[in-house]
């Protein structure tokens, strides 16, 4: 195998492009809270993304024989047999150790966040998976991690604010429109694993769909939760942005809901990549440009 095959074999395993965007959220909470150094910045990002990366490699080993069973994930390096289980062990505990290193240079507390994540989305999120379908409600929780530990990251003191707690809870409740419409498209393929993530033991239906849209429904409000707590910094621009992007975002949940086509659920599950940094980055924008 060519170097550039292994490339993509870790990139693979690791998630990038859905490390990547995790991580962005991160990002916006440390800018929020005025960032740091260059250096530092670094630290953050990579440290970030070796983290997550570690998260969906130990996802990959746990579920190995059954993403041999789905379509969407046959060719994954570990189920395909590309790469042997000890070589992702061994990438995984180095990748966590300079991952955890690079946190713990921002502080102590960014570090344990890190700990946190990696560990409730590895060893309770994953297992849950074939268990209950309100796994998704699980691994929300690991999930919505990131923007706290920007958050913390730029504080000396690795406090924990309010702004870490609200960032928290727009992302988690994100999480769920999120990752029930992949699961909407990606249901029967999901079958083949024994996975259920739909919120609804009916399947792809109305009150699967009724959920999905109520979830989109109650993030607008949670979107809003920096503004109502008076957060300095955020004003008119926050509140007419999140509120614009957070209808616009339930609208394509209803046309689901009315349509219930999966062709419909494709065109959430892309909205919800643009809603998320439009709505986190709003309030980076707000703070800084117009106050």
């Amino acid at each position: 195998m060519n170097i550039g095959d292994k490339i993509k074999d870790y990139g693979s395993i690791s998630k990038f492009r859905l490390s990547f965007s995790v991580i962005i959220s991160a990002w916006a909470g440390y800018l929020f809270m005025g960032g740091g150094s260059f250096l530092d910045t670094i630290y953050l990002l990579v440290g970030g993304i070796l983290v997550t990366g570690s998260s969906n490699a130990s996802n990959q080993i746990w579920e190995r024989n059954l993403d041999a069973k789905m379509s969407r994930t046959s060719h994954r390096p570990i189920a395909s047999g590309k790469m042997s289980v000890k070589e992702a062990v061994i990438t995984i505990a180095v990748a966590l150790t300079i991952g955890f290193w690079m946190l713990y240079q921002l502080n102590f507390n960014a570090m344990i966040l890190g700990m946190i994540a990696y560990t409730s989305y590895t060893f309770v999120y994953t297992p849950s998976k074939r268990v209950t379908p309100w796994a998704v409600v699980i691994g929300a929780f690991p999930g919505a991690i990131p923007p706290m530990i920007g958050v913390v990251a730029a504080d000396p003191e690795g406090r924990f604010t309010a702004i870490a707690g609200a960032l928290f809870f727009v992302q988690f409740v994100w999480q769920l429109p999120h990752f029930w419409a992949i699961a909407w498209v990606a249901h029967d393929d999901y079958q083949k694993a024994g996975f259920f993530l739909l919120p609804s033991r009916t399947g792809r239906s109305k009150t699967s769909a009724f959920r999905i849209a109520l979830s989109c429904l109650i993030l607008i409000p949670f979107s809003l939760f920096p503004w109502a707590m008076d957060i300095e910094g955020l004003g008119l621009f926050t509140l007419m942005m999140a509120s614009i992007f957070g209808l616009i975002f339930f609208l394509y949940s209803y046309k689901l809901y009315l349509t219930l086509e999966i062709k419909d659920a494709k065109v959430l599950m892309f909205a919800s990549f643009f809603y998320l940094p439009l709505v986190q980055f709003t309030y980076v924008i707000d703070k800084f440009l117009f106050h």
